[in-house]
Formats: structure tokens, sequence, C-alpha cells
């Protein structure tokens, strides 16, 4: 038996999310039916990230314990052989050791948050980034958003059916950068919250339009109720882009 870290790249638009649900198409299920056709194996897929759905992933991790014996490029060339025409690509193979585990070992996650700032419709990059027709103001969202790096209760910011079994989370890093139009979310944390990512980008849009501030955002950590922050961003913006070990 092998086990095998997978680096995986997908659009969520078409899926439930990464996780295998009772009913919809998830990503996890696309990739073990995709195995189980090249090895004849029922197996299970573990993700680093439980992504969303709508949510995307450039680089997302997984492990899969394989009994068939196989070299990593036959590993990578056969499920994504197995996963057309599914918007899935195995982009990487390695074989790993037995104690390495995708969720469990991770000791970064890497998100980013596309917005494109304009009047005019996405053609394109539907549903692939966040539409905002206001002006939104950038600097004062990085600014705004440096209150919330650090070690804190994150239950303003913490979806209502979120698992985890605390709310406390150490965010790393959190930056906000304009280039044109596009207006780039980086976050990261050894692990986040459900919907964390995207409701501090919904609570820093307010403070992109000029509706909320610094200490608006301050305040609304502190009250550790999420009524208290602010919308949660759409999925689509949203990427899954590395996981660090």
């Amino acid at each position: 038996m092998t086990r095998w870290k997978l680096v995986i790249e997908y659009d969520g638009g078409g899926f439930v999310g990464w996780q295998r649900q009772k009913s919809g198409a998830s990503v996890q299920e696309a990739l073990q039916d995709a195995i189980r056709k090249f090895c004849a194996e029922n197996v299970t897929v573990w993700g680093a990230g439980r992504t969303d759905a709508g949510v995307h992933a450039l680089g997302q991790v997984a492990h899969v314990d394989i009994a068939r014996a196989a070299t990593a490029r036959a590993v990578r060339d056969a499920v994504n052989h197995h996963l057309k025409p599914l918007p899935v690509a195995v982009l990487e193979a390695e074989e790993v050791d037995a104690h390495f585990h995708a969720r469990l070992s991770a000791r970064a996650r890497l998100y980013r948050y596309r917005i494109v700032n304009r009047r005019a419709p996405l053609a394109i990059e539907r549903g692939h980034a966040w539409l905002v027709p206001y002006a939104l103001d950038a600097a004062a969202m990085h600014d705004a958003a440096q209150v919330l790096v650090g070690r804190h209760d994150f239950t303003s910011f913490r979806a209502s059916l979120c698992q985890a079994k605390s709310p406390v989370k150490t965010l790393d890093q959190l930056d906000v950068v304009r280039d044109g139009e596009s207006i780039t979310v980086t976050a990261r944390a050894r692990s986040f919250l459900h919907h964390q990512v995207r409701n501090m980008v919904g609570t820093l849009a307010l403070v992109g339009r000029g509706k909320w501030t610094r200490a608006d955002v301050a305040a609304a950590l502190e009250a550790r109720d999420r009524t208290k922050a602010g919308p949660t961003a759409p999925p689509d913006g949203l990427y899954l882009v590395e996981v660090r070990y």
C-alpha cells in the first residue's frame, strides 16, 4: 500500500464543495471515482481544505492510499484521464510517508480572494471573482485588515454551522492589494473557521466603501457575535492557493 500526496486544481463552480455529500457532485467524490476506475480500488481521498460550493483551488492538497504499484507520473496521468471532462486536475503526485496526512500535517493554508472593482459586468471572469461596482479604497481595507491579524476569538467571522471546537485562531497574514481594477485579499493561517475568509472579506468591503472604519472592524471582532460583522462575500472569488507542510 502506497500513500500518495496529490496537488489538485479545480473550478468549484459546478460542485457542492470538496466534501462528498448525500446529493450533488463533490470534488472528493470525483477524485475517488477516477481512482477507482484507474486501480479498481474503493478509496477515500483526504483533503487539506474542505472548500465550499463555488470555491476554487489552485493548490489543494490531498492524500490517498493505493495498493496498485505505479509511478508518480502514471498516477497523475491516469487519474487525470478518468477525471475528464470535469474541471479537476491533479497537478502533482508524490509518494509520501504513511504518517503524512493532508489535513492534520498542514502547517499553513494560503487563500486568495479576488474582487473586480468596476461598473461593467464580468464576462470572462464570471464565477471566478466578486464583481463590486462601487469604488473601494483598498488601502483603507488593508489598514483595517491588520486589526484581525494575530490570535483572536473569531466568533464574529464564523459561520453558524461551523463545526470547529474553538473559535480561536491565529491569523498570520491578511493583505489587501489593488492592481488596476483587481483587488486581491491574501489570508494565511494554520487553519480557518467555516466561512472565515469570506466573512472577513465581506466586512473589509464595508470599509472599502467608506461605510465602516478600522475601529468598526475592531469592535466587530471584540463583540464575538456573527451579527456584528459584515456580510459573507460570495464564493466565486475565493481560491485555496497553497498548503504548506
